[in-house]
């Protein structure tokens, strides 16, 4: 999917990839992160952010969570992790790091609850009374008031399968009656996602109706009181929509695939982030006219196609990929003939690492002619 814009606008990356597996540096199924694009990205975007007093809570699942990256957006000035789930919550708290959000697509378990309360979070998303007011008697017991953000729905909003929740908009006015009876609880916000996505017909990044639920949501809010709401709207926030965010009256983002240059506008077309990552692999083996590759980092949205194959990234060919069906687990990754036992094989596609069994590896000072390894984290964001 990424494979020939990162070809045109990193070379050096895949170059650095190849020849370090072909040294043993790295092993297969590693994802292969340039931190030098992905701070000049983040740089890019947090400056367009400041242009609209707009709040930036980064995400780092796909980057497998990672608190080595985490710690430079958090000390460039971003407003803190926007944490996908409870998992990633333990992350960022046991590296010390300012969460802005936690709680959007999985809500916080009753256990974890008073440790994610007591830690200082920014905003706990919301979409059950039964949750508020588990929140609401931690908050009180820790002598606490607690930001929330509610999650809303209309019937047409777009929600993925395994992501299905919120407080319907029918609803929202006896809803917010009685989250305002839960004394140590304040609502900051609203929030939904997707409410911007890629849309092929219009070759561009448009808002959906999730958009207009917030909006409506907002307005049922204002009436009632309520001013300096966070309007989180997600997703693919980048340099280029942050400007359309705000025109259609978000005021909050969450860069994630953006940081990476690796949202699917970047596939189409040039944008001011650069990629930032590529996939490596290695030729496992040949069998009736294929040669497979090592698996671990497939992901089922990834639209994969094409993958370089070789020892040198002067030399590499390019392959058409077979990958594993969805009901499959992802040992290999198919290449459409032979090749050589040991080669290495990029691919770029789009990817979540935290849902893979892949290793992140950092590799600092590309741009710079001395490429070093700076770290080598699991998927969970765990230095190995």
């Amino acid at each position: 999917m990424f494979l020939d814009k990162t070809m045109e606008r990193n070379s050096p990356l895949i170059e650095y990839a190849v020849s370090a597996h072909q040294k043993g540096l790295i092993l297969p199924d590693s994802f292969i992160l340039d931190v030098d694009t992905f701070t000049e990205n983040a740089e890019a975007i947090l400056k367009e952010a400041r242009k609209h007093s707009f709040t930036l809570y980064y995400m780092l699942k796909q980057v497998g969570r990672n608190p080595y990256l985490a710690r430079i957006l958090e000390n460039m000035g971003y407003d803190g992790a926007v944490v996908v789930d409870f998992r990633e919550s333990e992350r960022m708290m046991e590296s010390h790091l300012r969460i802005g959000n936690v709680g959007h697509l999985v809500q916080i378990p009753d256990a974890l609850i008073g440790s994610v309360v007591s830690y200082g979070v920014e905003n706990i998303t919301i979409y059950s009374l039964e949750k508020a007011r588990r929140i609401n008697e931690c908050a009180k017991a820790l002598g606490k008031v607690q930001d929330i953000l509610i999650r809303v729905y209309s019937p047409d909003d777009m929600i993925y399968p395994g992501q299905t929740a919120g407080f319907s908009m029918d609803h929202l006015e006896d809803t917010v009656r009685k989250l305002e009876s839960l004394t140590n609880l304040r609502i900051n916000g609203i929030t939904s996602f997707p409410c911007y996505l890629y849309d092929e017909k219009e070759d561009d990044i448009m808002p959906t109706n999730n958009l207009h639920t917030v909006l409506e949501a907002v307005r049922l809010l204002e009436q009632k009181g309520y001013g300096d709401l966070i309007i989180n709207t997600p997703s693919t926030t980048s340099v280029t929509t942050i400007g359309k965010m705000v025109e259609h009256g978000g005021n909050c983002g969450e860069p994630g695939h953006g940081l990476s240059g690796t949202t699917p506008l970047h596939a189409r077309r040039n944008q001011v982030e650069r990629p930032a990552v590529v996939y490596l692999s290695e030729v496992s083996h040949n069998f009736e006219r294929m040669a497979y590759a090592y698996g671990g980092g497939h992901y089922r949205r990834g639209h994969v196609r094409n993958a370089l194959v070789g020892s040198s990234y002067n030399t590499m060919e390019k392959y058409k990929v077979s990958p594993p069906s969805d009901e499959s687990i992802d040992y290999h990754f198919g290449l459409n003939k032979e090749a050589k036992v040991g080669e290495s094989v990029i691919m770029a596609f789009r990817f979540q690492m935290f849902v893979s069994r892949s290793d992140l590896v950092l590799v600092e000072g590309l741009k710079r002619g001395n490429a070093r390894i700076a770290g080598v984290y699991d998927s969970l964001g765990r230095r190995k």
